[in-house]
């Protein structure tokens, strides 16, 4: 499945986990590509089936553009590198060592959802030699046939995230960092949102601080991950930060409790689902965690590595 839209900017479902939950995002212009996430090890065959279907060979793709190397946006990269001869992969430099060794990358993910998971949804991972990753620290300037790609520097969601502003579309790239908006949810409202901790490096003063630098530049839309346009942004961030702040809260009033993950799990599904039927959403309480399982599990996890690094002295 694949949506196009203006400023030559197409989304491609990667197929992961269920449909239009993770995409990835072509960008052509002067008849040369870029890749923005790839999604994992099974995506590649519609990022290939996307550049075919606009009479482009693998040849034609400059760039793979990584916002962040957790595996849902960066898994398949070393096998995308593979497909696409004259690539770069652009990547923050605290994650460049992950795609050119991806070992600890693994071991890290395999903590988190275990072996059998790993396997069954990101196949092997494959390295991509040295020579062909460029380290993007924040400034760092993607030429894409003189359409210029910034990448800035986004922690909050994860020290080694970067978004990219388009000039030409007025939009960014944003992995991560503004949440996650998913179709299903949208109404005659808008699109509805959620920011996304999870583990293992979730900050949450820098990750208002990071939108509040993207919205700086005045974005008029936002490619996200999860999952891919929306716009109407200055209301979206003002959600982001009330729930910011409201998960945090969640996470610091049961701290000390025995069942501390299933209060904090469960207070989450409270607060989304009030918040998805005050945006006009259908779904009561059960369709809502449903939905949002993984997303409400994950942020559990992350908030839980944030409280634990808090207490540390």
């Amino acid at each position: 499945m694949t949506i196009d839209f203006d400023h030559a900017i197409t989304a491609i479902d990667t197929g992961f986990f269920r449909p239009r939950f993770d995409a990835s995002h072509l960008i052509v212009h002067n008849g040369r590509a870029a890749f923005v996430d790839v999604g994992t090890n099974y995506s590649i065959p519609r990022l290939l089936d996307a550049l075919q279907a606009k009479g482009l060979g693998t040849d034609a793709v400059d760039w793979v553009i990584l916002t962040h190397v957790h595996l849902d946006h960066a898994g398949g990269a070393g096998l995308a590198m593979q497909q696409f001869p004259n690539a770069k992969l652009v990547v923050h430099p605290r994650g460049a060592r992950h795609m050119i060794d991806p070992n600890a990358l693994i071991a890290g993910a395999t903590a988190v959802y275990g072996a059998e998971e790993i396997s069954r949804s990101y196949g092997t991972l494959a390295p991509v030699p040295a020579g062909r990753v460029v380290e993007a620290p924040e400034g760092h300037v993607v030429d894409l046939a003189g359409r210029e790609l910034l990448c800035l520097d986004t922690p909050g969601h994860a020290r080694h995230h970067i978004c990219l502003y388009d000039a030409a579309s007025r939009a960014f790239f944003t992995g991560d960092t503004f949440g996650l908006s998913y179709r299903e949810f949208d109404t005659e409202k808008g699109a509805f949102i959620l920011p996304t901790s999870t583990p293992v490096q979730f900050e949450p003063d820098a990750l208002k601080a990071s939108i509040a630098r993207m919205l700086e530049r005045e974005p008029q839309q936002m490619f996200l991950t999860h999952y891919s346009r929306v716009a109407d942004v200055p209301r979206l961030a003002r959600d982001l930060y009330e729930q910011i702040d409201a998960m945090v809260a969640i996470a610091q009033a049961h701290a000390t409790d025995a069942d501390r993950h299933a209060r904090i799990a469960d207070d989450l599904a409270v607060l989304y689902t009030s918040r998805a039927q005050a945006h006009g959403c259908a779904f009561d309480a059960a369709q809502v965690r449903e939905l949002l399982a993984m997303d409400i599990e994950l942020n559990t996890q992350g908030l839980e590595v944030w409280l634990d690094r808090q207490r540390k002295p």
